[in-house]
């Protein structure tokens, strides 16, 4: 097991100087009790504060797979892992998911990892396929447990937990309070941390916008307004996210749009283009307004409004995290009726006319044909761009390096020059494909 001391060099590891109290919280009651209920928004430090708690269980000197973390999304569950390799343990962590490749992941699991993290899907295949054993198993966290019971994994669930023959310590982390837990999670006695405010929008100012005439019209006034600050347009159905996308787009603001119907391959460029800032709308149904670590969000526009309150608190949770500020915006039309759980705004914005001083974003995105398979990391990428491909510094932005691929930011005024520079290079001794992201 990993003391204090131990747990807090992780941290360091990870860039963080010291526990927040939720991770404090944790580690604490674990202690005391073997399971462990906690009520948190994303980005209240809830990945660390579950990820450590099941580190203070671990034993190094154990075989088999000690602990299991299930996560709803592949989006989320490959955020934890990112997470768990910051920290730099020396366990060994495995990745399942599905949409990726099975047979990457039966050969990372023919070496017995310490830590198993993936959605409940692919972890139920491979049981079903006897590609891992859990009988040595004794910690297991389900993250967004809420969203896994929304999104109908109860049946894998249950069959990942009945393999599970030796759980001593549990933990589901939601974003809702919950009435009743299924029985067969043991959580008779456990203990709850509530992380979850009272008040939600404490740090949002909400605005009524009040229109007239064409809705698209407006909301492409209003993002422009925003001057390419990170925003989130919510909407209910896949169609219409689709569709607005392409409005704001055919208008000349840089978008994507990311929903359930995507390609993983899709929905994965669409999270790595808004978050370096090349596309600084983001256009998604309420896939997105759970399970994505995505930081600095200014704004949150319903474009269409919400199905209930929880759905309504997790959009706006979207915004002001960590202490920050935050804003929401309901379009109010003439003849606009709004459900009886939201309250009419006493804030106004007054959409703006058509902003002809808007630009286009300052960054846009680089594809490399080569990722962590190839040998190839961050540094490899930056020293590349930085030396064949003449960027300074402040020229080279957000960089995700990925199993065979790879994506970079850069000025958007400095990418044709870096693609001539580099149209003959080599990457550690390999040609790789570099070219706009699509």
């Amino acid at each position: 097991m990993n003391n204090v001391k131990e747990l807090t060099n992780f941290l360091r590891n990870a860039g963080h100087e010291s526990m927040m109290e939720i991770q404090e919280k944790s580690i604490f009651e674990f202690k005391k009790h073997d399971s462990v209920l906690l009520y948190s928004k994303t980005g209240s430090g809830k990945t660390l504060a579950f990820l450590l708690s099941m580190l203070s269980k671990i034993d190094a000197h154990k075989q088999g797979i000690q602990g299991v973390v299930i996560a709803p999304s592949r989006e989320l569950a490959v955020q934890i892992h990112d997470v768990f390799r910051s920290l730099k343990t020396g366990h060994k962590a495995t990745l399942c998911y599905g949409g990726h490749s099975m047979k990457e992941e039966e050969n990372s699991l023919s070496e017995t990892p310490v830590v198993l993290i993936g959605t409940p899907g692919r972890i139920a295949d491979h049981i079903d396929r006897d590609n891992i054993h859990l009988e040595y198993a004794s910690f297991v966290a389900i993250d967004e447990f809420d969203k896994c019971l929304e999104l109908g994994f109860n049946d894998e669930m249950k069959f990942i937990l009945s393999y599970m023959d030796n759980i001593k310590h549990t933990m589901l982390v939601s974003a809702t309070r919950m009435e009743e837990i299924p029985s067969y999670i043991n959580q008779e006695n456990a203990t709850t941390i509530d992380e979850l405010s009272e008040d939600e929008t404490i740090n949002i100012k909400e605005y009524a916008v009040h229109y007239r005439g064409d809705l698209i019209h407006n909301l492409s006034n209003m993002v422009m307004s925003f001057n390419n600050e990170h925003s989130i347009v919510f909407c209910n159905f896949r169609e219409v996210a689709e569709d607005v996308a392409f409005q704001l787009n055919d208008r000349g603001i840089t978008c994507v749009s990311y929903h359930g119907g995507l390609e993983q391959d899709q929905r994965d460029r669409a999270l790595i283009k808004f978050r370096n800032g090349s596309a600084p709308t983001l256009v998604c149904t309420d896939l997105g307004s759970r399970g994505l670590d995505i930081p600095e969000v200014n704004h949150i526009v319903h474009y269409q409004y919400p199905n209930s309150k929880e759905a309504f608190t997790h959009r706006k949770g979207r915004t002001a995290r960590m202490a920050a500020d935050g804003n929401s915006y309901l379009f109010i039309g003439e003849s606009t009726q709004l459900p009886d759980y939201i309250e009419l705004p006493e804030n106004e914005f007054r959409v703006p006319k058509e902003n002809e001083l808007y630009l286009s974003p300052d960054w846009i995105t680089l594809y490399l044909s080569g990722g962590k398979k190839d040998k190839i990391n961050k540094i490899d990428i930056v020293g590349f761009l930085s030396k064949q491909g003449k960027l300074d510094k402040g020229e080279l932005g957000l960089i995700i390096v990925q199993d065979r691929i790879s994506f970079a930011a850069v000025k958007r005024d400095k990418y044709k020059d870096v693609l001539k520079h580099i149209k003959n290079e080599k990457i550690k001794g390999k040609k790789l494909k570099i070219e706009l992201a699509m």
